[in-house]
């Protein structure tokens, strides 16, 4: 978007309409008037990025780092019974680790940025038996299966009584 704008620049400079400019760049003529408003008053240099948008972060590249270092030890490593990492825990590991309080409902904007991704375990029985369940599918399973009639007659629900 800064090229866009540095470009809006030199056309403005140029004597452009900012509906002119709109065309040229691909922007709404909105966009471009305000662009030509924010030139009009500092030039070139007003339409400089000002960096990015929303809030700062709270966490510096240091502690990010840190926290990320902590998440990979994983949750026995600090104390927690289960191997599972859940938002509440990861909410009281950054709190312990930076000092910085994240809700746990927002934690996982954190995670996302971070690399990381939600993840399910998948639960399963203890006494599961593998081989059982392929035998059952391939030998029990096609019996029980309905299939249509091969016979060509209509069903019995459709043919009248007697």
């Amino acid at each position: 978007m800064e090229k866009r704008r540095k470009k809006a620049g030199k056309l403005f400079a140029k004597e452009y309409s900012a509906p002119d400019v709109a065309r040229r760049l691909g922007v709404a003529r909105q966009v471009a008037y305000r662009w030509k408003s924010v030139w009009d008053q500092g030039g070139s240099q007003a339409l400089a990025s000002k960096g990015p948008a929303g809030p700062k972060a709270k966490l510096t590249v240091e502690q990010t780092q840190q926290v990320t270092e902590a998440l990979l030890a994983g949750p026995v490593a600090h104390g927690y019974k289960t191997a599972l990492w859940t938002l509440p825990r990861v909410a009281s590991l950054i709190e312990d680790l930076t000092g910085v309080g994240y809700h746990p409902g927002h934690v996982w904007r954190l995670l996302g940025a971070s690399g990381f991704s939600c993840q399910r375990p998948e639960r399963r029985a203890v006494e599961r038996d593998e081989k059982a369940i392929r035998r059952w599918q391939r030998t029990e399973w096609p019996a029980l299966k309905k299939r249509p009639s091969n016979k060509g007659e209509p069903s019995s629900l459709l043919t009248r009584a007697g």
